[in-house]
């Protein structure tokens, strides 16, 4: 006979910590479950496409033919399949699919030199330093809080690669106050290998011990009466249907993808990646993307402060291709009204060729930072798409009306997934704060 202490029957089904500062996939569901749902949610998903660095808008999707030489650069804007709107020479695929998304020109940031505000809506306090002073949760760990509890077999919160502008910086994807158990989960190292059985428990054999498991717990329950134990019992279900369901794990299997699928998306697996997972029932992914630079890190990758032309030259070709990947096949898999993908940066770039030149003579061939007039590309959802919203001045430098902000594309993000961009959640003090403090969404879109 088999005999089993208390603690001992408790440590061999300890599967998968997930990288979380050593939480169990129990505890975290657990965690999640004692949060509770707060609303009633349709089954949509988000990918959000960060450009680390800050790209540049006059460069990709608001070109100005007309504007000086110092401004217009060296690329010519040709004609997409949307009226209206021309984009970049180096982006041909995407001019044959601009009616299926949607471009924002003349954003105006406030954020730093890192994803922060594109994650909650406000700025960090200093660039890359994201755990000093910020307070507010990114949206993917709200997601992870009204949808955690509805879990089983998915995490509801994914990110595929590091958002970090650098290896120095403080990672942006923080779930602050909402608690450790609504981070996202990575799906590499540690936390890939805690999808799998561990190394000599089979599925057999793992069901005998989710069978002592079980005796072990009754005779508990009769115990002490408890009506609690059901609950532990449901969050270690939970935890071990997501493993040994494999959902999560066949998901990001890419093997199980069609070839010819696969070389469709040569040079950005992530997003197909991203794809896989939402097909699957992810609500939210974060994915940095870079294109093809002759193998550079994507972080920081959009930085161009120097050689700006000869870098997008490099850079945009790769991009416009994972672009146009994701997006078709969003379309032609019909999952273009149930996903919804936003792709953008921190900032825009200075129109003005070598504005930086006095801080050296390399910087008379770059663009620098510019908060005033960014952009950012959106597709899916169920939204209105094959539109060109917003409007700059004939140097790209401004928006000629009103502009939108990152808040108000995380607003029309929450409006996807069914969220209210007005909920709030009890800070560390117990106050209640709300999502975003600029709820309006951008209402072309709707």
């Amino acid at each position: 006979m088999l005999n089993v202490s208390n603690s001992n029957r408790r440590d061999f089904l300890k599967i998968g910590a997930l990288g979380m500062g050593g939480l169990t996939l129990a505890d975290i569901l657990r965690v999640q479950a004692q949060a509770g749902s707060q609303a009633a949610t349709p089954p949509k998903s988000v990918i959000m496409i960060y450009l680390p660095g800050g790209p540049s808008h006059i460069d990709m999707y608001d070109l100005k033919p007309g504007a000086p030489a110092e401004i217009r650069g060296e690329f010519q804007p040709i004609r997409t399949n949307l009226p209206g709107l021309d984009i970049c020479e180096l982006m041909p695929l995407q001019a044959q699919i601009a009616d299926k998304f949607s471009v924002l020109r003349g954003m105006y940031f406030k954020g730093r030199h890192d994803a922060y505000e594109l994650l909650s809506g406000r700025p960090s306090a200093q660039s890359g330093q994201i755990r000093k002073n910020e307070k507010w949760p990114v949206w993917g760990s709200v997601v992870s809080r009204l949808r955690g509890s509805q879990a089983d077999t998915i995490p509801p919160y994914v990110n595929l690669n590091d958002l970090r502008l650098g290896p120095d910086s403080d990672d942006p994807e923080i779930p602050r106050y909402l608690g450790p158990a609504h981070g996202p989960f990575r799906p590499s190292g540690p936390g890939l290998a805690n999808l799998r059985l561990p190394t000599g428990i089979s599925s057999e054999r793992l069901d005998e011990r989710k069978s002592l498991l079980a005796g072990f717990d009754e005779v508990r329950r009769e115990v002490n009466g408890s009506d609690k134990m059901s609950a532990v019992d449901d969050f270690q279900r939970r935890a071990l249907g997501m493993i040994t369901s494999g959902e999560v794990y066949k998901a990001l299997d890419l093997s199980r993808e069609d070839p010819r699928v696969r070389d469709r998306y040569q040079g950005c697996p992530n997003l197909l990646l991203a794809r896989r997972l939402v097909e699957a029932g992810v609500s939210a992914v974060t994915v940095a993307q870079g294109g093809v630079d002759k193998g550079r890190p994507v972080e920081g990758i959009w930085d161009t402060h120097a050689n700006n032309f000869p870098h997008m030259r490099n850079l945009l070709p790769g991009y416009d291709r994972a672009i146009y990947t994701l997006i078709t096949d969003l379309y032609e898999r019909g999952l273009d009204q149930q996903v919804a993908v936003i792709i953008w940066g921190e900032f825009g770039r200075t129109p003005k060729i070598g504005a930086e030149i006095n801080i050296g003579e390399r910087y008379a061939t770059g663009r620098g930072h510019w908060w005033d007039a960014g952009c950012a590309v959106i597709a899916g959802g169920g939204l209105r798409m094959g539109q060109v919203i917003g409007e700059t001045d004939r140097r790209a430098e401004r928006s000629k009306g009103k502009p939108y902000t990152p808040q108000n594309v995380l607003a029309t993000m929450y409006h996807v997934l069914g969220i209210d961009p007005g909920a709030a959640f009890n800070d560390y003090q117990g106050r209640p704060v709300h999502l975003l403090d600029d709820r309006e969404k951008i209402k072309e879109l709707i």
